[in-house]
């Protein structure tokens, strides 16, 4: 979200820094995204930082408003770079959506976590079962 707006990003533009950690959630507001994973990733930038990550992202599949709504209320403030997948484009290409059609939630990214270097995923951790696990930030920390 830029200041008069959405803005559209490259994925190169954002992703492609010597050290990127990227999270994905299933939607913002919800339970184990805005108690844990979020939460997790906010109150340990520094620590990721001091790894050498430059940049931390956190994807969705909502809109603008709502990721910046929740980055508000998180208070993400510049620590994560907050991106809206609104049509769910990028996730789809990653091939890490998830069919959340039965529970009224329409199609969404999979919980996951990568390390990307130089625009190349050298790690990528997909929770296989509901919670914050294995795409945690202490899980991400102890792999860097």
């Amino acid at each position: 979200m830029g200041p008069d707006g959405p803005v559209p990003v490259r994925t190169g533009e954002v992703l492609g820094g010597p050290k990127v950690v990227l999270f994905a959630v299933p939607g913002a507001f919800t339970p184990g995204c805005s108690k844990f994973h979020l939460p997790g990733y906010v109150e340990n930038a520094d620590a990721l930082k001091a790894k050498g990550v430059s940049t931390i992202a956190c994807v969705s599949v909502n809109d603008a408003w709502v990721m910046q709504a929740w980055a508000d209320a998180q208070g993400v403030g510049d620590k994560i770079v907050m991106l809206a997948d609104g049509n769910g484009e990028f996730t789809r290409a990653m091939g890490l959506q998830w069919d959340a059609v039965g529970a009224g939630l329409g199609v969404r990214s999979q919980r996951y976590a990568a390390v990307i270097e130089h625009g190349v995923v050298t790690s990528l951790e997909v929770e296989p079962k509901p919670g914050v696990d294995v795409s945690s930030c202490a899980n991400i920390l102890a792999k860097l």
